[in-house]
């Protein structure tokens, strides 16, 4: 007999994702303006920070995956990490954007080390949180509606960063401030609120959830065994190379909307309004798979949400940088964040998916290093949206434009924003709709073979 979930652990669950977005958001979304604009640091040094810390996480993701799966304790194995990751993680956002007035070499190194930490810390509480979802049940709408749940919280933890920081942040900023009015202590300050949230938002997620279907692994880690999952999991490898592409694409807009309305178009504040109407459009997009689903399968319901996507960004980049019709620029965002928040959520989905066709495959679950594969290609998109847009604001000397006496911004720079914000999206979200529709083979009659192999097995 297949397990459900009641609403009050999937409100639960849900409730951890805020905080976990909260810092993510915040890393993501304004990390990099932080860097760049209020501390002056390079782009060179960005560029070759981020790859750096990828090196890393490539090491430190599938050794965290593996030890939850090898965890093993009387509350469980994802829940004790969730809290120590969020506790953990909690303090390094804090101390990524607390600058204590260092300069120069040491505040290059000090950034260094906690970007680095930020990465490893997260991971001890993402992988986790994620890696619960097929525990809860092996019902393929339960699951929906657990990782539908999910993910509007975490949209909501994404709005809360996206929507209030260009407002807050004036109202917290003391001292030496920029041109927008924001200064180092006022990330300082906002990281610090969020940070208190993350470990609230995870302890009453831990508190309200129940881990069930449990399989305890008494694997080592090895770079054998990640190897070994990924070349016998071949739709696990496929996931991650149309997600990182999607996901970058999502995170070149997120990450650069501040450039955009800052520098651009001379309205930091206006950044508030464009992700209040994403919101509106996010929560379509959660809408979208529960009705859809029932005419369509998850594979339709996928390429829809990538299509609409697209046509969003298309119709964003001719009415924002070439016709400079803001108001339009705004409405059609609804477009791209209904087909966003829904490709997250099939995302999800998909991977639990995955994880159960590994154990049809080969007899092994593996879900914390699958789902640490999820963390792992979430940074290299991060990466990916890095090299695109420091590497671009380096071609246009973004840098020495804003350290100059007079701050001007000039046209060429500005052009490279917007398209940067919203026509290189498009292309990476095409490119992933083409390898997702080729290659992607976990849906029709392989996919009811793998989940009627599960439930006979439970």
């Amino acid at each position: 007999m297949e397990q459900k979930t009641t609403w009050k652990e999937k409100i639960g669950y849900g409730v951890g994702a805020v905080g976990l977005d909260l810092s993510y958001g915040l890393f993501y979304s304004f990390l990099s303006y932080y860097l760049s604009s209020v501390l002056g640091l390079k782009e060179a040094f960005l560029l070759l920070l981020t790859p750096i810390a990828r090196i890393w996480d490539g090491i430190n993701d599938p050794m965290m995956g593996t030890i939850v799966d090898n965890t093993k304790t009387k509350h469980g194995k994802y829940r004790p990490w969730i809290i120590i990751g969020a506790v953990c993680n909690a303090v390094v956002l804090f101390l990524l954007f607390t600058s204590f007035g260092m300069s120069g070499m040491k505040l290059y190194i000090y950034i260094g080390v906690m970007y680095i930490l930020w990465g490893m810390t997260n991971t001890m509480a993402d992988i986790p949180y994620w890696s619960m979802i097929p525990s809860f049940t092996s019902d393929p709408n339960d699951r929906n509606m657990v990782s539908t749940v999910a993910r509007t919280f975490s949209g909501l933890g994404q709005g809360i960063i996206t929507v209030l920081t260009p407002l807050i942040l004036p109202m917290l900023s003391t001292g030496i401030k920029t041109d927008k009015g924001w200064s180092a202590n006022g990330f300082s300050r906002w990281a610090g609120i969020c940070a208190i949230a993350l470990v609230m938002f995870s302890l009453i997620c831990v508190l309200s959830t129940k881990e069930r279907n449990i399989s305890y692994n008494k694997t080592k880690f090895s770079f054998k065994k990640i190897f070994s999952v990924l070349k016998s999991n071949d739709q696990l490898v496929v996931f991650m190379i149309f997600a990182m592409l999607s996901n970058a694409g999502w995170y070149l807009t997120s990450g650069t909307a501040v450039y955009y309305f800052s520098d651009v178009l001379n309205n930091s504040k206006g950044q508030s309004l464009f992700q209040t109407i994403g919101a509106a459009g996010s929560v379509l997009g959660l809408l979208v798979i529960p009705i859809l689903s029932k005419w369509l399968d998850k594979r339709r319901i996928y390429q829809i949400s990538l299509s609409a996507t697209i046509l969003g960004y298309i119709l964003m980049f001719v009415f924002g940088p070439v016709l400079k019709i803001t108001i339009a620029l705004d409405i059609a965002y609804i477009v791209s964040s209904t087909g966003i928040a829904s490709m997250f959520v099939s995302q999800t989905v998909f991977l639990a998916d995955i994880v159960d066709y590994g154990e049809y495959k080969n007899g092994e679950r593996n879900e914390s290093i699958t789902f640490s594969m999820k963390g792992f290609l979430q940074k290299m998109a991060y990466t990916i949206q890095t090299i695109i847009l420091f590497g671009g604001l380096g071609l246009v000397n973004y840098n020495e434009q804003i350290t100059s006496a007079t701050k001007q911004i000039n046209e060429t720079t500005k052009g490279a924003i917007g398209f940067i914000a919203f026509g290189a999206p498009a292309i990476l979200v095409a490119l992933s709709l083409i390898v997702f529709s080729t290659k992607f083979k976990l849906h029709g009659k392989l996919a009811d073979e793998v989940h009627e192999f599960i439930v006979n097995k439970n």
